[in-house]
């Protein structure tokens, strides 16, 4: 793992720099994903949304965040982080820790939205942005677990999947609004979020 430390307008512009290219090439990827799905999947994830929503959930639980389990408790049972009071975890454990924390935080935004996308969707599209939110998710993870153990700095690509999932939370709750009350209050919950983000940035750049 790189240990060095640029100063934080360096790994300001090199966060930003690798989430411009992730950006469009995640984009790419749902897209990609959204319309090669097999039609077969597509029919039986459309006959019950929920059900494929959950599957899909239980893949990306597996293969992220159950893994970063796995690389702690190893990391434990093979240094002398094996007493976890004794404070000897090594540098390499305590980046899989911040990843197996910042996925538990995301695996929470991300599944809400992927129930979301199979109660408020239109059956058969519902199936494909799972299937297409999901593989962008679990690929964003491994981007940002693979870069972060490089150096922090080089997690950047990996946030992209942060980014997805709360654009799908977005267009969950703006769905939400308009089937329970009609389109101005569809707006509502979201033009709120966008209002705090704003406020929430300004005082973070003082």
């Amino acid at each position: 793992m790189d240990r060095a430390a640029p100063d934080p307008a360096a790994q300001r512009r090199t966060v930003l720099a690798g989430m411009a290219v992730a950006g469009p090439a995640a984009a790419l990827a749902w897209l990609g994903v959204y319309r090669l799905v097999p039609a077969a999947a597509i029919a039986r994830g459309a006959s019950d949304p929920i059900r494929f929503a959950l599957g899909w959930l239980a893949v990306a639980v597996l293969l992220c965040l159950v893994t970063g389990v796995e690389a702690i408790a190893h990391r434990r049972l093979f240094t002398p982080a094996i007493d976890p009071l004794a404070g000897a975890e090594p540098p390499a454990m305590k980046v899989d820790q911040r990843y197996l924390q910042q996925t538990l935080e995301q695996t929470l935004v991300f599944a809400v939205g992927l129930f979301g996308l199979a109660a408020f969707a239109a059956p058969e599209a519902a199936a494909r942005a799972i299937a297409a939110t999901s593989v962008v998710w679990i690929l964003s993870r491994w981007a940002f677990w693979i870069g972060y153990r490089r150096a922090p700095r080089f997690r950047a690509p990996g946030l992209v999947g942060m980014v997805q999932s709360l654009l799908v939370l977005l267009w969950v709750a703006w769905q939400f609004g308009n089937a329970a009350a009609g389109r101005p209050w569809g707006a509502l919950p979201v033009a709120l979020f966008l209002a705090i983000e704003a406020l929430l940035l300004v005082q973070a750049a003082r």
